[in-house]
Order: C-alpha cells, then sequence, then structure tokens
C-alpha cells in the first residue's frame, strides 16, 4: 500500500492518533477500573475508544514500515522500530480488558449468587486492567522519544 497522501507521507498522521488515542485508552481503563459511576457513565464506550487504540496502532506501524524502506537507515531509526513492534500486543490487551470489564459489570457481576467471588473478580479484573494501562503508556511513550529522537537527531 501506498502510505502516503499528495506526496505526503501518512506515517506522522498515524503517530499522532496513536500518540494520543493509546494514552486516552489507558486513562479510560484505570477511570474505569477505580471509578464506578465513571464506568457506569462511559459503559460500552471504554472497549470503543480501546478499539480505536488498537486500529492506530497498525496504521502507525504500517505506515512506519513503508517510510522506513525510503529512509536511509540508522542505529536511532532501527531502535525505534524495534520497539514499535512491542506497541501491538499492549493495545491487545487494553482492547480485551476493556470489552471484558464492560462486558463483566454488563451481564457478568448479577450472576455471580457470591458476593466474594463477584468482589475478587472485581479486584483482579481492576488490578490486571491498570497494569496493562501502564504499559501501554510506558510503550507509547518509549516508543515516540524513540521515534522524535530518530527525526531531529539525524
Amino acid at each position: 500500500m501506498d502510505w502516503q497522501f499528495d506526496g505526503v507521507p501518512l506515517h506522522p498522521l498515524f503517530v499522532h492518533l496513536t500518540s494520543v488515542a493509546v494514552p486516552v485508552a489507558a486513562l479510560t481503563a484505570v477511570v474505569v477500573a477505580v471509578w464506578p459511576r465513571a464506568r457506569r457513565w462511559l459503559a460500552v464506550g471504554a472497549p470503543i475508544i480501546g478499539l480505536v487504540a488498537l486500529v492506530s496502532v497498525p496504521l502507525a506501524t504500517s505506515s512506519g514500515e513503508w517510510l522506513e524502506h525510503r529512509e536511509k537507515e540508522t542505529a536511532l531509526l532501527r531502535r525505534h522500530t524495534e520497539l514499535a513492534d512491542g506497541l501491538l500486543p499492549w493495545s491487545i490487551a487494553v482492547f480485551a480488558l476493556l470489552l471484558l470489564w464492560w462486558a463483566w459489570h454488563r451481564w457478568g457481576v448479577d450472576r455471580v449468587s457470591s458476593g466474594g467471588a463477584a468482589r475478587a473478580v472485581g479486584v483482579i479484573g481492576a488490578i490486571l486492567l491498570i497494569a496493562v494501562a501502564i504499559g501501554s503508556l510506558v510503550e507509547v511513550v518509549v516508543i515516540g522519544h524513540a521515534g522524535a529522537v530518530s527525526v531531529w537527531k539525524r
């Protein structure tokens, strides 16, 4: 695929989408994990935000790989592209956990007869959501920094 529009590479556009969508999804994950009212207010919006972040990652990496073949290869660029390959699993995890969290609170909690079991699932789910959110935030910052360094320290 030709990842340019009117001769301009699309990678910067997709990178900006990803660098906003992934942190917003991570913040959403933390908020719905710790704030029940926000969880009810956001409802299915939380997994949709996670899906936007998830979709943005392959767009950024594919357009970046296209651009990489048109640039002079440097150690800084190689580091950025290697790091970028690690964001997709984090984004999948954030989306999947947001979807499961929403489904659990939409249909699962009421079906569990034991309050202790529901509470345990809630605590474990919240811990997982927060951990994956933090991991995705760290990953996107490290990747973005490496990309900026590869562009500006030529």
